[in-house]
């Protein structure tokens, strides 16, 4: 009988509305874990709860782990548990994977990478898209890049926590495409936003509107996902608004370098800056309809 397969031990850093998911689903899978995160107390409580280990820095969860795992804000906390004094380079060793989750843009990832391959430590940038409900289920869409071997390497990792996982090209061309991927989704929400209160301001039934366009051309995820909150103005969070007005402003940076124009995402960063105006920060961020709502005088 063959011997059963060790799993490589997982160091998991951040422990958010997504990362508390996600570690969850590494844990079920049987990755022996040990978790880091930035409020105190919260990684050992996670920890026993999950049955994981715990760690008191960056540093030292990557110190028991051959890969590690980062899903914080943005750049400026990658930078920071990957690079910082505390952080995965301080004991880095060579064979160490980083897999950065998160979301930061790909010339943040390229300097990240450059800086720990320097030490001896391989990084993967893979973003995820699904919002929590996916991060619950382990059903998100992960989009790597970095080198195919490495990918390999992680690939059962990430099966634990993706239902979709696309290897899309060289370090940073995964932030490429989620940057591009959640412009084009706040640019459909902002849509659905203006298209409702047309609708509803022109006397339409909203539920017609929805089994419609649900059946047409004006369907979509955003229409699935964001019409009843709209209409309920339910801005339970999901995926918050001050986080995709970060996503987006990263791909119009990205956009204006390469000289493409993308005046549909620039308009959805002018509704998601007013709806956080509005104190819709931390909401979902189908709070955009509030930033519409105002700019018409009108209300659902």
């Amino acid at each position: 009988m063959p011997e059963p397969v060790q799993q490589p031990r997982v160091g998991f850093l951040g422990l958010g509305i997504m990362g508390a998911r996600m570690a969850a689903n590494v844990a079920r899978a049987g990755f022996p874990l040990c978790v880091w995160t930035h409020t105190p107390g919260k990684a050992a409580r996670w920890a026993q709860e999950h049955g994981a280990q715990h760690a008191a820095t960056p540093a030292e969860a990557a110190a028991q782990s051959e890969i590690v795992i980062s899903m914080v804000v943005d750049g400026e906390q990658v930078s920071g548990v990957m690079l910082g004094d505390e952080g995965v380079i301080a004991s880095a060793r060579e064979g160490l994977l980083a897999v950065d989750m998160s979301t930061i843009g790909p010339a943040a990832t390229r300097a990240i990478a450059t800086e720990l391959q320097e030490a001896g430590v391989e990084m993967l940038d893979a973003p995820v898209t699904g919002s929590s409900p996916k991060a619950q289920d382990g059903t998100l869409t992960i989009m790597v890049g970095g080198s195919q071997g490495a990918f390999e390497r992680v690939r059962p990792l990430l099966e634990a926590m993706g239902e979709v996982i696309v290897h899309v090209g060289p370090t940073g061309q995964g932030q490429m495409l989620k940057l591009i991927n959640n412009a084009v989704g706040a640019a459909n929400a902002a849509a659905l936003a203006e298209a409702l209160l047309l609708a509803s301001t022109t006397g339409v039934d909203l539920d017609a509107f929805e089994r419609v366009l649900g059946a047409g051309s004006g369907g979509s995820a955003q229409l699935m996902l964001k019409a009843a909150p709209m209409r309920a103005h339910d801005y339970t969070t999901l995926f918050k608004t001050e986080h995709m007005l970060k996503d987006v402003r990263l791909c119009l940076e990205e956009a204006q370098a390469a000289g493409a124009p993308f005046p549909a995402a620039a308009h959805a960063r002018d509704l998601l800056l007013a709806a956080t105006g509005r104190g819709r920060g931390e909401e979902d961020y189908c709070s955009l309809i509030e930033a519409v709502e105002g700019l018409a005088g009108k209300r659902l």
